[in-house]
């Protein structure tokens, strides 16, 4: 009788080296948001991936930074937070722009975490192949880690590999989760997150970091194929509002125009969306306004 196993793998790494790009390609939906910009990833985020005598749980989790308003602090808590009991912790590197000296804290914050440690080079396809195996080397030097896998999260090379050694370490396990569920996300969080990816990619200088979306009301209308959702983006300032709202409300007109296709193509429906945009003032400061909008950190 084949044996089934089952398990827990954290994705661990500093900002903007790959971890969301890498949790949406193995769970192949797009349940994380990503952007360019640094610390786009906020709160844990659990994806399934069902395969041939296993059931692989990864969860996608905010990059381990020093941050200085309370937001940051809870979103490296929630990090580390995710590892405990994991059965795997993923620790990934760019091999393109590695820092070697800032990994090592990181690992060094998760050394009271019990799970296999597995150092994954991402970016590979940015790089000469002759690159990797120094790099292997540095970083087997830094933390005696189970095993190293170089991969490239925008193409997928490599892969099959990681789910392959994956599957190999963990432990027997009968199916944590239904077959048919990728994900505990709700669609209204999944929702909520699409918006800001677009609010992200819409505005500059200090608005992506200080903007949250909530959604106030989610109806959906099934004899007209037609979900209705009204939602509010909320910003820290009154010069981050204008920002948002752009000339005649123009830049808030093209945030919703492109979350609105996405969320049609998620949710297969016609969507209407309305978005209003309001002031919460320092709320990435203040622990009440934090809970409010969906950022209290994980505790064990």
């Amino acid at each position: 009788m084949q044996t089934f196993k089952s398990g827990f793998i954290s994705i661990l790494g500093r900002p903007n080296v790959g971890k969301s790009t890498l949790f949406n390609r193995i769970i192949g939906e797009k349940i994380a948001i990503v952007t360019e910009r640094p610390q786009t990833t906020r709160n844990r985020i659990l994806g399934i991936k069902n395969v041939e005598g296993g059931q692989l749980i990864f969860l996608d989790t905010p990059g381990i930074h020093e941050g200085r308003s309370e937001l940051n602090r809870r979103m490296v808590q929630t990090a580390i937070a995710s590892s405990w009991d994991a059965d795997i912790l993923l620790f990934m590197i760019e091999a393109s722009s590695p820092l070697v000296e800032e990994d090592r804290r990181m690992v060094n914050s998760l050394k009271g975490s019990r799970g296999l440690p597995f150092l994954v080079i991402n970016k590979i396809d940015l790089v000469r192949k002759e690159r990797l195996l120094p790099l292997m080397d540095q970083y087997q030097k830094l933390h005696p880690f189970e095993k190293i896998i170089p991969v490239s999260a925008a193409t997928g090379e490599g892969m099959d590999i990681l789910l392959e050694e994956v599957l190999k370490s963990l432990p027997e396990s009968p199916p944590y989760y239904p077959e048919e569920i990728f994900t505990d996300q709700t669609e209204r969080s999944i929702v909520s997150e699409m918006i800001r990816e677009k609010v992200i990619r819409q505005t500059y200088q200090e608005v992506p970091h200080s903007s949250a979306v909530t959604i106030e009301s989610f109806k959906e209308h099934p004899e007209k194929n037609l979900v209705v959702i009204q939602g509010t983006i909320h910003v820290e300032k009154d010069s981050q509002k204008k920002i948002l709202i752009g000339k005649g409300g123009q830049r808030l007109k093209k945030i919703g125009e492109g979350a609105r296709k996405e969320i049609e193509a998620f949710l297969g429906k016609r969507v209407f969306l309305e978005l209003w945009v309001k002031i919460e003032r320092d709320w990435t400061r203040d622990p009440r306004a934090l809970d409010e909008l969906g950022y209290s950190p994980l505790r064990r």
